[in-house]
């Protein structure tokens, strides 16, 4: 049955999208349908202003009619009937949008918060901690994960390898920024309020409590669900606590975030291991739901004579041991193969416990380590020494111990299918070298004892969905080091984690989860964009000597201090549009689903300007709406806008001509408050 909807005397009627409707004589399509909540996107209208038309978004379909019409600027008749989601004009209305956006050169989101693989607002928190306003940048955070302070100390930042600053001289230093907001409310003893819906009597229960587990627990605990985490360790904390050493992160700074997390209600059972103290079935049956986020505690094997031999540790099991407090004498000679970030912390972790000549055997060149550069560098600093293009070809031992490795020489191939050049052997050319310990890290992988019900993958990981982390389980999750492609750094852990706890937060409501990829616009930039911004070096970060460092496990890096950490913060250039959340532009890119880049060409003339007094106009972002030139005229009836040039070259520019003008404009604003693009900020 048709809904009918009537109003006053002098009406018309007429069908919107199958409503009926009745508005008084003069109305547009567009109030019509406004009228009893029927959605027609609009760029360049506003209520108060009279039809425009600009943009051509509002586009509909009118029986009969060969033509489609604005919705904004057509007046209602008796009898018509509009369509406004028929195929010609979504079709229209999409092509409307993406030549707008072919003209758009801007950043929705800056790079940072695209390239972090949690998508966490560094852009904002950043600003928030120029402003000195460390609870809200901590806040800022905590929308996406619970442990500022641990990952702001080990992350390796892909979101500064995307920082645009570097085009200027060096990266903002994003997550030492973040580790030092969350360090200055612990040093005040302050925590952020953290809000959480009212319980849903539904149960969650959480296998593993790493960062992939603890972030799914936090997130879970705010959506109202009652949640407990089991873990087969002592405590809490995953990688992060058994497999960091205490000098990048000390287990103090974990431990507080972790019982901030108990604050929310979650419940931790610790040295409870699947398969010795619960099946996999009977942790299930206890809760409405499941996370499976157990890890990757086993290190991959060098494949290699002889490494049976006692003297040979896996680097996570050294790291293991050293966390728990436990301090093994590896002799004087220990060579740790493998060239990532745990292979780092295991040599350095060696040179600690006293040996003294202590070897990094990796099979490719310095060039090619995925390790960070900064620990290499400390790395040597504590005297590490590396032996580049050699590969293990041999595990020496007498009597079942270890006395040394035979090495295979190495040359560098042709390019692997992800571009580093592959190593291959140098035939017949070895090396030999005297050792007491070797230490394996090559990788790690996932423990299936206790798990054989969920389908595995060829490499042994959980198999799940990569959409919503399901697995074969109804009602059972999975995320983190442990599922699919396997062992990642933390922060690609907790991104898994957001999303498996919002796919198992719809399934407990009986909701479907159906996550999708944002239409955005971004900017393709050049040097010129770049040339005229002052350079202000990357602030330095205030290390222990390694002399004295290599003899302790206290912590590396000193705290920056405040003054040092808001003039780091202020380098940002603020790629990400201010009016990002109020974009009207994106929200109907987002709604046709436009191709941001399909139709772009040559852009507009692009400058930005700050001869407004109170307001920065971006051009770059400006769609020539009219609504500030319009708003303006009519609205503040100031007329201090106006549209220069013809054609392509057209662009808004402000005329002032007297001071009594300038201070009109610095009071107003309304033309900002009205740009449906973020093309002009208030400053």
């Amino acid at each position: 049955m048709r809904k009918v909807f009537k109003m006053q005397n002098d009406m018309v009627n007429l069908i919107i999208d199958g409503v009926d409707i009745s508005v008084a004589s003069g109305s547009t399509i567009l109030d019509a349908a406004k009228s009893v909540g029927i959605e027609i996107p609009s760029l360049c209208h506003l209520k108060d202003l009279g039809p425009f038309g600009a943009c051509g978004v509002c586009v509909v379909e009118i029986k009969d009619s060969p033509k489609l019409a604005r919705a904004c600027a057509t007046k209602v008749s008796p009898g018509m009937v509009v369509y406004t989601k028929s195929e010609k004009a979504l079709a229209a209305r999409k092509f409307a949008v993406e030549l707008i956006m072919g003209d758009h050169d801007a950043d929705c989101q800056g790079p940072c918060k695209l390239n972090c693989p949690a998508h966490t607002d560094c852009q904002k928190y950043i600003k928030e901690i120029a402003d000195g306003d460390y609870a809200k940048a901590v806040s800022t955070v905590m929308e996406v994960f619970p442990l500022p302070a641990s990952v702001g100390r080990v992350c390796p930042h892909p979101c500064e390898k995307a920082c645009r600053r570097k085009n200027v001289e060096s990266p903002i230093s994003i997550a030492h920024l973040k580790a030092f907001a969350a360090d200055m409310l612990m040093k005040e003893g302050k925590a952020v309020e953290i809000k959480k819906h009212a319980p849903t009597g539904k149960s969650v229960g959480i296998i593993g409590g790493g960062p992939a587990g603890l972030t799914a627990a936090f997130k879970l605990a705010k959506a109202g669900h009652d949640v407990t985490i089991y873990d087969q360790m002592p405590e809490m904390g995953g990688m992060l606590r058994y497999g960091i050493p205490e000098y990048r992160l000390p287990k103090k700074v974990l431990r507080y975030e972790t019982d901030a997390i108990v604050s929310l209600g979650v419940k931790f059972k610790n040295n409870f291991k699947i398969g010795r103290d619960a099946t996999l079935d009977e942790v299930r049956a206890k809760h409405d739901g499941l996370i499976v986020a157990n890890g990757a505690w086993k290190a991959s094997s060098m494949r290699v004579k002889g490494e049976e031999a006692e003297g040979v540790w896996g680097g996570i099991d050294l790291l293991r041991l050293v966390a728990t407090g436990q301090r093994p004498n590896l002799g004087s000679r220990v060579a740790i193969v493998g060239g990532g970030n745990t292979a780092m912390d295991a040599c350095r972790t060696a040179v600690r416990l006293g040996a003294k000549d202590v070897f990094v055997i990796y099979r490719r060149t310095r060039n090619e380590m995925p390790a960070e550069q900064i620990e290499i560098e400390e790395a040597i600093e504590e005297g590490v020494k590396f032996k580049f293009l050699c590969a293990p070809d041999e595990v020496l031992s007498k009597d079942g111990r270890v006395t040394g490795m035979r090495l295979q020489i190495m040359e560098l191939g042709e390019a692997d299918a992800k571009g580093r050049r592959k190593p291959v052997p140098v035939v017949g050319k070895f090396e030999t070298i005297e050792l007491d310990t070797i230490i394996s890290a090559i990788g790690q992988r996932n423990d299936p004892d206790g798990f054989d019900q969920l389908t595995q993958t060829e490499k042994g990981t959980i198999a799940a969905n990569e959409s919503d982390f399901a697995t074969n389980l109804e009602g059972v999750f999975a995320c983190g080091d442990s599922v699919n492609k396997g062992a990642g750094i933390a922060i690609e852990a907790i991104a898994k984690a957001n999303t498996a706890a919002c796919a198992l937060d719809a399934y407990l409501k009986g909701a479907s989860f159906k996550p999708h990829k944002p239409v955005l616009s971004e900017r393709n930039v050049t040097e010129k964009d770049f040339t005229d911004i002052p350079r202000q070096e990357r602030c330095k970060l205030n290390i222990r000597p390694g002399g004295e460092r290599r003899l302790d496990f206290n912590e590396v890096n000193l705290p920056l201090s405040e003054q040092v950490a808001r003039n780091e913060a202020r380098r940002c250039l603020e790629c990400g549009c201010h009016d990002f959340n109020n974009c009207a532009l994106i929200r109907t890119a987002n709604l046709v689903k436009a191709d941001t880049k399909r139709l772009r060409g040559e852009f507009h003339p692009g400058f930005v300007e700050r001869k407004l007094i109170a307001i920065e106009r971006n051009q770059r972002k400006c769609i020539l709406c009219n609504l500030c030139v319009r708003t303006c005229q009519d609205l503040a009836h100031k007329g201090l806008l106006g549209l220069v040039g013809r054609g392509f070259t057209t662009v808004i520019k402000p005329e002032f001509r007297d001071e009594a003008s300038i201070a009109q404009c610095k009071d107003c604003h309304l033309c900002a408050d009205n740009c449906p693009t973020g093309a002009l900020k208030i400053l």
